[in-house]
C-alpha cells in the first residue's frame, strides 16, 4: 500500500529537508522503513508525487513512475524548492496500472489531495460513483485509480455545498472542506457496503493551500485504520547527519507534519490519530481532532484488531531504537512492540478517554 505525509510551517522548508535528507523521511520509508510489516509488497516503488504550493499559493506538482529513491530530478528539485505546505506520496499500487495520471497527489484549481489505503469492490460502485458525479468532474478524471475517482467525488460535493472548486476564489473555511470529506466518505461507504462486508480504508488528505483535513478511516467497527500520526513544535530540525527531531520551546504550532509513518525517531515527538477520526489544521495552525460518528464508530472504547492493517502494510508506530542498530533487531523489536501493545494505547487511546481538541 501506499504512504503519505503532509507538512505545515509557519515558515518554508526546504523539501530536502522534509522527503530526502532525514533518515526515516518518506523517501527512505518508500524502499527500507523500519516498521513495514507486509512483506509481499516490501518496497513502494510504483511512482511517487510531491505537491507543494509557491508563494503565490498556486499548487505544484511533480510525479514521476520511477521509484522516489533514484530520481535525480527530484533530489535537484528539493534542494533548491521552499515552501510552507507540502503534500508527499509514495506509491505501491493496488487499483490502476504504473502511470504518472495514477500517482498522488492530485490537483484540481487551487486544491490538492492524496489517498492511503483502498475501496474495496471499487469495481462494483465505480459507475455509481461516476454517474453521481457532474460532468465536469468526470472529465477531469485521466487516470485509473479509486483514489482520483474518490478526489471527483469530493470535488463534486464541494460544488453541491455551493462552492465551486473550479474557481481559485472560492474561499473555504476548515468546517467546509471537513463537512465535504465527510459527506465524500458515506457516499463511498453506503455504495461500498451495499456489495461487501469487506473493510474499504480511506485515509484522505485534503488542502486548499492554507486548510488541511486528513481521515483515518475503515468501513469496520473492530478493525484499526491505516496508522496516521501528527507532530507538533516550534522547530525541525538535524541535529546529526540524517537524523532530525521536533524542537518545542513553547505551546507554538508553528511546524506541523502529518504522516502515515513518523519521521523522526523520537517516540515523544508524534502522536497517534484514533480510527475513524478526522485531523485538521485551520490556517492558523490550531490541529484540531473530531471523531466521525456513524455506524462503524466505536465511541473510543472498543480494541480494535491491527490484523488487516497490519497484513496490508499500513500499520506503523515509532522505532524504539536508533537507526544505526542493526536492521534486524530493530525490525523485531518494532513487529514486537506494535503487536503486544494494546489496541487502544497502540492507537493512542485509553479505554476511558474521549475525542479530544488538540
Amino acid at each position: 500500500m501506499c504512504r503519505f505525509m503532509i507538512y505545515k510551517g509557519r515558515e518554508p522548508m526546504v523539501l530536502s529537508d522534509l522527503l530526502t535528507k532525514p533518515a526515516h523521511s518518506i523517501i527512505n520509508q518508500s524502499f527500507d522503513s523500519r516498521l513495514r510489516i507486509d512483506m509481499r509488497n516490501p518496497i513502494n516503488g510504483d511512482g511517487f508525487g510531491v505537491g507543494y504550493y509557491s508563494l503565490k499559493n498556486q499548487p505544484c506538482i511533480f510525479k514521476a513512475i520511477t521509484p522516489a529513491w533514484n530520481n535525480v530530478n527530484l533530489n535537484n528539485l528539493s534542494m533548491c524548492t521552499e515552501s510552507h505546505l507540502v503534500f508527499g506520496h509514495v506509491r505501491a499500487s493496488t487499483q490502476g496500472v504504473l502511470a504518472e495520471t495514477n500517482c498522488h497527489p492530485f490537483s484540481f484549481g487551487k486544491i490538492m489531495f492524496m489517498h492511503n489505503g483502498g475501496i474495496l469492490s471499487f469495481d462494483s460502485i465505480k459507475k455509481k460513483l461516476i454517474n453521481h458525479l457532474d460532468d465536469q468532474f468526470f472529465l477531469y478524471i485521466q487516470g485509473s485509480t479509486d483514489s482520483e475517482c474518490c478526489f471527483a467525488l469530493f470535488l463534486d460535493t464541494l460544488l453541491k455545498m455551493g462552492y465551486n472548486p473550479s474557481d481559485k476564489m472560492t474561499a473555504f473555511t476548515h468546517t467546509i472542506l471537513r463537512q465535504a470529506l465527510l459527506t465524500t466518505i458515506e457516499l463511498i461507504k453506503n455504495w461500498q457496503t451495499q456489495i461487501t462486508n469487506e473493510p474499504s480504508l480511506m485515509n484522505f488528505a485534503v488542502t486548499d493551500g492554507e486548510l488541511i483535513v486528513v481521515s483515518r478511516y475503515i468501513t469496520s467497527k473492530t478493525d484499526e485504520a491505516a496508522s496516521l500520526h501528527f507532530s507538533t513544535g516550534s522547530k525541525f530540525f538535524e541535529y546529526e547527519p540524517g537524523l532530525f527531531k521536533m524542537e518545542r520551546l513553547n505551546r507554538s504550532q508553528d511546524v506541523i507534519f502529518v504522516a502515515s509513518e513518523p519521521l523522526t525517531f523520537e517516540r515523544g515527538d508524534w502522536i497517534c490519530v484514533p480510527t475513524n477520526s478526522t485531523i485538521t489544521i485551520t490556517k492558523n495552525n490550531t490541529v484540531l481532532m473530531h471523531p466521525i460518528e456513524d455506524e462503524f464508530y466505536d465511541g473510543g472504547m472498543i480494541e480494535r484488531s491491527s490484523g488487516l492493517a497490519m497484513s496490508k502494510g499500513l500499520m506503523g508506530g515509532v522505532p524504539t531504537k536508533s537507526h544505526n542498530e542493526s536492521e534486524t533487531s530493530l525490525e523485531n523489536e518494532v513487529d514486537s512492540s506494535i503487536a503486544e501493545l494494546p489496541p487502544l494505547e497502540r492507537e493512542g487511546r485509553k479505554a476511558n478517554s474521549e475525542s479530544a481538541i488538540v
